[in-house]
């Protein structure tokens, strides 16, 4: 496993810009500056590889509350991932790989969400920047609530209720990086925590249709360029923090965000699931909302639209989240009905 530690830049021999075409980002980011991309949502993701032991990653932290800091997922050369929280507002990061090959290939995920500020990416030091494999091509983007973030799911280190609320924070372990992963595509997290999807939780005051089309999702701001990114699949879990609503307000509004999404996506499929952290009630009613919103779609032209339902509920983790265990359990599940669904091997 490869292990992290800050050192001083001078044991590295080249400063790469954060625009190198060698450097790849993955995710809603902000052009804005292009030698220091910003990047809020969970689960955005760089990728990179290098030759020599070493690279080190020039990464900002916004600390948006004062002394609170975003976390990132490595992984390098395939071995198991780990967590590394960031510890200052300017961070320099050496990754040094354990296996003894000329090159190295690292991916570094945002693991915590839109609300804990963005990160913003200036620069990769190391003896030589290496072209990266294609991309995949098949797409996937989610969008979602905080199940989808991929919050309170990690209880290895810090339990439930104790230290900060976005302590177990792992989006790169969520549902749909594993779903995209297992099945070798490409990932985009356009999700929430406490966002509806006609009615938010916990003093939130927007809800999806007003920034399913930004890239400072949390803050309804910067619009995103929806042909950065085009999708063969779009999943939408929404609704646990809707609770049960009036059903033709509900349905109303989820046909007409699926309209304005297949403006954007006109060749997407789109899964809408219910939500895996649901009781009973509410399961059964947002199951009945989503069946009647998948046949009224098609009779407005909207074909390629399906559903997925949970085979059970996920509610282990923290304020009823799935956990770690869960979400790998629901990406087993997910992954196997888009796999059927694309016709995709």
């Amino acid at each position: 496993m490869g292990m992290l530690t800050v050192v001083a830049q001078k044991n590295v021999s080249k400063l790469y810009a954060a625009n190198h075409p060698n450097i790849r980002i993955t995710g809603r980011v902000s052009d804005e500056q292009p030698q220091q991309p910003r990047f809020w949502a969970p689960g955005v993701y760089i990728e990179l590889a290098f030759r020599g032991d070493t690279c080190t990653v020039l990464l900002g932290d916004e600390m948006k509350w004062g002394t609170s800091h975003n976390c990132v997922e490595i992984q390098v050369d395939n071995e198991p991932s780990y967590k590394v929280w960031l510890k200052e507002k300017d961070n320099v990061l050496r990754i040094t790989a354990s296996k003894k090959q000329p090159a190295h290939r690292v991916i570094i995920t945002k693991n915590t969400e839109a609300e804990m500020g963005y990160l913003e990416l200036r620069g990769i030091r190391c003896n030589k920047l290496l072209p990266l494999p294609k991309a995949p091509t098949r797409r996937i983007e989610l969008y979602g609530n905080s199940i989808t973030c991929g919050s309170g799911m990690d209880m290895q280190n810090i339990p439930c209720n104790t230290g900060q609320w976005y302590d177990q924070h792992r989006a790169y372990m969520a549902y749909g990086p594993l779903t995209a992963r297992k099945l070798n595509a490409q990932w985009q997290l356009s999700s929430v925590s406490g966002i509806g999807l006609i009615h938010s939780c916990c003093n939130k005051t927007t809800v999806m249709p007003q920034v399913y089309d930004k890239i400072n999702m949390t803050d309804n701001a910067l619009p995103w360029s929806f042909s950065r990114y085009q999708p063969d699949v779009v999943t939408i879990c929404l609704g646990q923090n809707d609770g049960i609503q009036d059903s033709l307000a509900f349905t109303n509004a989820y046909l007409q965000l699926l309209q304005q999404m297949q403006q954007h996506y006109p060749k997407a499929t789109f899964i809408l699931l219910n939500s895996p952290m649901a009781h009973a009630e509410l399961n059964t009613v947002l199951q009945r909302y989503i069946l009647a919103v998948v046949q009224q779609s098609r009779q407005l032209g909207i074909s390629r639209i399906t559903h997925y339902f949970y085979r059970q509920r996920y509610a282990s983790g923290c304020d009823s989240h799935p956990t770690m265990a869960e979400h790998a359990q629901m990406a087993e599940e997910l992954s196997a009905f888009v796999a059927q669904t694309m016709g995709w091997k």
